[in-house]
């Protein structure tokens, strides 16, 4: 077919929406979703194991269908596992907090299927195949990792199987070695193949039926999830929950179509294309924690968006571009560059342009700490770092001037990189994100951009000032809006710790 061809064909499936009955008739999901970190046949009578990690739900999840359709070839039946470690890339209560209360909710979900839940702890390098051993388990299944540890726990997992290992990319519309085999330069280069691939892979989940009765000898151990969640929460609690977002799948579902949600009746979608860059006025999806977690597919966001295209094209098509384009460009971008937090994964172009300019007069430094509480001289940038402390969110447009502002204010690309990772990670519910190591990449280091007017420090890399924001929204509405955010929480923190302490009581 022609580049047109694939076009015109995408289109079509974007307008007419997804088929259910064409989904139906897959196997359970398609073969090119699945590649087989450990090859080999599934022989025996042994259970399949899910190894649960990226994608934290029940309800559309191509990688528990992928694990049901196979134990239900042969007639076993199927569990999931998570493995819980204690320390991950600087998350603290706020991330642990929000991922361990989604997997409660999500326990009772899959025992209603008749599948049993696993909660190993430690280093999934030896719970995982142990696991596997001690159940007899016939086949492994995992869903998708695009960065550096998760690709390093597979690879460490599958020399020790003995059994098929099965890697299921459940998190992208288009799997990522499908999409593309080879690291993209930019959107512009992978829009099209994705569009191309639309049409294939843009279709409704079926539904998960219950499961064959579990008969191993081997059980799950009851989990005891108040103590677990006391105890993320103390070992975290430098950077503390937020409140502004429940977690779990419900959750999740209900930001994206209940009354209030983002294709709801009151929908944020009608406003998102022309008030999208503006962070005074609420137009996000705000569903990126949800995503980030796997509490929400995005394959499930997009069928519901392209539900509301006829009414709102040009949000829809904008939500799409954001939601699959640039999201699956970022994973894109981690899978086949395992440096991908290096200034040595930048282009040529922009590491040169860096190096040339490293001796450049900077009229502002700050330290690591001045950073973190907001004490710059731009009472912007300090608004949006105190929305990330506070709420663990700052809105997109935001991210890009605090990250670029970050290079200007320090003494090398690499600490302006450090830096802006540091705090994105520490602080974002959804940091530790392939969209959040692209986006400092593409602030600092030039990453899916293009070379711009030379200037100072920056070199050719894009620059971003307050003049510029100021004339985009009103600056001193969105400054005022955060100060009353963070006088709330403050407020609003003795009371909760007085609460916990009654509890324990």
């Amino acid at each position: 077919m022609s580049a047109d061809g694939d076009k015109r064909k995408a289109a079509e499936a974007l307008e007419a929406g997804p088929s259910k009955k064409a989904a139906t008739k897959l196997l359970a999901v398609n073969p090119r979703r699945m590649h087989e970190l450990r090859k080999g046949a599934v022989e025996g009578e042994g259970p399949v194991i899910y190894w649960m990690s990226r994608d934290q739900r029940v309800r559309d999840n191509w990688a528990l269908l992928h694990a049901a359709a196979e134990a239900s070839k042969r007639g076993v039946p199927v569990a999931v596992a998570f493995n819980l470690v204690t320390q991950y890339l600087g998350a603290g209560a706020r991330q642990f907090g929000f991922m361990v209360r989604g997997l409660r909710l999500m326990q009772p979900k899959l025992e209603a299927l008749n599948i049993p839940f696993f909660l190993l702890k430690g280093d999934p390098v030896e719970t995982v195949p142990q696991l596997v051993k001690d159940t007899g388990a016939s086949l492994l299944v995992t869903d998708f990792a695009s960065l550096r540890l998760g690709r390093q726990w597979r690879d460490a997992v599958a020399a020790k199987l003995e059994v098929p290992f099965h890697e299921v990319d459940a998190h992208n519309v288009v799997p990522a070695w499908v999409a593309s085999e080879k690291r993209e330069y930019a959107a512009r280069t992978i829009r099209p193949k994705i569009h191309s691939k639309l049409p294939e892979f843009l279709t409704d989940y079926p539904e998960l039926a219950p499961q064959a009765a579990w008969t191993c000898a081997v059980n799950p151990e009851a989990v005891d999830w108040d103590a677990l969640i006391a105890e993320v929460l103390e070992r975290g609690k430098e950077v503390p929950e937020v409140k502004w977002c429940s977690p779990g799948e419900d959750a999740a579902m209900e930001a994206l179509l209940g009354e209030k949600g983002f294709l709801g009746s009151k929908a944020r979608l009608s406003y998102y294309h022309e008030k999208r860059n503006d962070p005074t006025i609420d137009a996000l999806s705000n569903l990126s924690p949800y995503l980030h977690f796997g509490q929400l597919s995005p394959q499930r966001a997009a069928i519901e968006a392209v539900r509301k295209k006829a009414s709102n094209k040009a949000a829809v098509e904008g939500f799409l571009e954001e939601l699959i384009v640039r999201r699956e460009l970022a994973d894109n971008y981690c899978y086949y560059v395992p440096n991908y937090d290096s200034l040595d994964a930048a282009y040529d172009w922009a590491r040169n342009s860096l190096d040339a300019h490293r001796a450049d007069k900077r009229e502002h430094l700050y330290t690591k700490e001045q950073f973190e509480k907001g004490l710059t001289h731009d009472k912007l940038w300090n608004a949006a770092q105190l929305e990330m402390v506070h709420a663990g969110k700052m809105h997109g447009f935001l991210r890009m001037y605090w990250a670029k502002k970050i290079l200007e204010w320090t003494e090398s690309p690499e600490e302006a990189l450090e830096v802006s990772i540091w705090l994105n990670d520490k602080y974002e519910l959804d940091g530790r994100d392939p969209n959040g190591y692209v986006g400092c990449m593409w602030s600092v280091a030039g990453i899916h951009d293009q070379g711009w007017a030379e200037r100072a420090v920056f070199g050719k890399i894009r620059y971003m000032n307050y003049a510029g924001c100021k004339r985009k929204f009103d600056v001193d509405k969105y400054v005022a809006r955060i100060a009353a955010l963070v006088r709330d929480v403050q407020a609003a923190a003795p009371a909760s710790a007085a609460a916990g302490a009654d509890k324990k009581k």
